[in-house]
């Protein structure tokens, strides 16, 4: 018997009781469990670039429990459920998608004859650009704040770094501030680097960690403009970093060298076969006709 939505939801209810719950759970409230949900979600993304698809199923099941755990806060504080949740989210992308649902019900359909090939992205992104921007401003009226609307609104602060400078960025690309193309985030990157290094040879530390933030934000600019995650770029130098000097650490190894005695020309020489193997490797690749 496999098991079903309502059997997680009641799991949950389990877990949270106060005689028969878990411990651990019951001490659990909205702030505990927001470093699980960005480590769970970043588990579902790593499983996915690794192409291990057979740890798909838990690892999204792991972040669905997330979504779980605070459906359980709402409804214990009685502030909304599971139900709300879905019913908030179908409502949300009908209303979205008026380009496939024309009358904002999930049975209404584009007239027939017409694909989705035909639809003109520029216009659906923009009317999505739109809606979300009508929800903003909604958003900023029902909790009767003073402050203007602004298009950086709802970008979370609790995003990592560069997938945030990416967002804002573009938020703000939207409306025109924004370089015209890729060799002009070039120009301001060599800018912020020859503030580094103008920092450093006054040596004023302080004002050169401050520039290196510049410089990573003008280099998240540069990911963008050629449609590229900054997050995903930088994973992928992760993997390769790691991949190398674990061949590294190998070849030391089997030559019975200690690497915290290896010089840096002996690891060097080491690094760049690493380098070398995957070039030729990526060689023997057959190429797509």
């Amino acid at each position: 018997m496999r098991h079903g939505m309502d059997d997680l939801l009641t799991l949950m209810q389990v877990l949270r009781d106060a005689e028969q719950g878990c411990p651990w759970d019951l001490q659990q409230d909205w702030d505990s469990i927001v470093p699980h949900t960005l480590e769970e979600a970043y588990e579902v993304a790593d499983a996915i670039e690794r192409r291990a698809f057979d740890e798909l199923p838990g690892e999204l099941g792991d972040l669905l429990f997330q979504v779980v755990y605070y459906a359980q806060f709402g409804v214990e504080e009685q502030r909304f459920d599971f139900a709300d949740i879905v019913d908030t989210l179908t409502a949300k992308m009908l209303r979205r998608h008026p380009h496939v649902f024309p009358d904002g019900t999930l049975a209404s359909r584009r007239p027939p004859g017409v694909s989705a090939e035909e639809v003109q992205t520029q216009q659906v992104n923009s009317r999505w650009e739109s809606l979300k921007a009508e929800e903003r401003e909604k958003r900023k009226r029902a909790e009767r704040t003073v402050e203007a609307p602004s298009v950086l609104d709802d970008v979370p602060r609790t995003l990592p770094a560069l997938s945030r400078a990416a967002k804002l960025s573009k938020r703000a690309a939207r409306v025109g501030f924004d370089w015209p193309d890729a060799r002009g985030v070039i120009d301001k990157i060599r800018e912020e680097l020859a503030e580094v290094e103008e920092a450093l040879a006054a040596g004023d530390q302080q004002h050169a960690q401050e520039e290196v933030g510049d410089l990573l934000f003008a280099v998240t600019n540069l990911a963008r403009t050629l449609n590229a995650d900054p997050e995903q770029c930088l994973r992928a130098t992760n993997a390769k970093f790691e991949r190398r000097f674990r061949y590294v650490e190998s070849e030391l190894n089997a030559a019975q060298r200690p690497i915290a005695e290896a010089s840096l020309d002996e690891m060097e020489a080491h690094w760049q076969a690493a380098k070398a193997q995957e070039t030729q490797a990526e060689e023997k690749q057959p190429t797509p006709s």
